[in-house]
């Protein structure tokens, strides 16, 4: 049977139809969903095996990305929400997504601190939109949504993506392997906090992160915006290689294993 994904959306979201597409393709049952459904009632978490939280800016980012979301999501649904993380389910958040999520205290999810928030997303260190295709590199065993990932290039696009925590909770992810995704060159030698590279200057090269299950992952870059290789923005220059070699050239995204990778989950 094929996992049923619910994708939220309204009031700001608006990266909604890629996050459902991508789950589509990976073949899991999506369901686009307003916060207003929930809230009132007319869907329930627990209908659903999987809960995603798209990009955007939801609410305007008025009082901060994510922070607006974050306290609509506590004051109607907080109980469903508890109920879901606590079962064996799936969350993702990407973007905006990820910025609700650390607001809310799901991530980083320290066993015994669910709902405690211990990280924060700043503003980039270059105090500017970053919008550009940076590489990333899985390094958890942990998280469900990055296994068998080496070097995948992904783009970013945001304002407040600076990953921040005290060194204590930053030794505390590292040893725990909650570390999901850390921004790289290339060939996957750490970006060492260097712009571009690194385009928020995120502490320890931190692009994503899990909680202490491997179940909820929330990243910053956009696989969303990477769902066939024509996304990616030297794809000419790929196609051609593969011709010169003699290969043929794939259209299937390679961030396409992450989605895979939730929805193998269940099967």
């Amino acid at each position: 049977m094929k996992p049923k994904v619910i994708v939220l959306t309204g009031n700001g979201i608006n990266g909604e139809r890629e996050m459902a597409q991508a789950f589509i393709q990976a073949g899991a049952d999506t369901e686009m969903v307003h916060i207003n459904d929930l809230a009132q009632g007319h869907k329930k978490l627990d209908d659903y095996q999987i809960l995603a939280f798209p990009g955007g800016f939801a609410y305007g980012d008025d009082l901060g990305a994510g922070i607006a979301m974050a306290n609509r999501l506590r004051n109607n649904i907080w109980e469903q929400l508890m109920t879901f993380t606590q079962k064996d389910k799936l969350v993702m958040g990407i973007c905006n997504g990820f910025q609700m999520m650390v607001n809310l205290g799901i991530l980083p999810g320290f066993e015994g601190e669910m709902g405690m928030r211990k990280v924060a997303l700043r503003p980039n260190a270059s105090n500017r939109y970053q919008c550009r295709w940076v590489n990333v590199k899985s390094v958890s065993t942990k998280c469900v949504f990055t296994k068998n990932i080496g070097v995948l290039p992904l783009s970013v696009g945001h304002g407040e993506g600076n990953f921040f925590a005290e060194e204590t909770v930053l030794d505390h992810l590292a040893q725990n392997d909650q570390i999901a995704l850390q921004y790289c060159n290339e060939a996957g030698a750490p970006a060492d906090g260097l712009f571009p590279l690194n385009p928020n200057g995120a502490a320890r090269d931190i692009a994503g992160i899990c909680d202490s299950s491997g179940r909820i992952f929330g990243l910053m870059p956009h696989p969303d915006r990477f769902l066939t290789a024509y996304n990616q923005a030297n794809w000419t220059l790929l196609k051609e290689k593969a011709k010169r070699a003699g290969k043929e050239f794939s259209d299937k995204s390679v961030a396409q294993v992450i989605y895979e990778n939730g929805v193998g989950y269940f099967g």
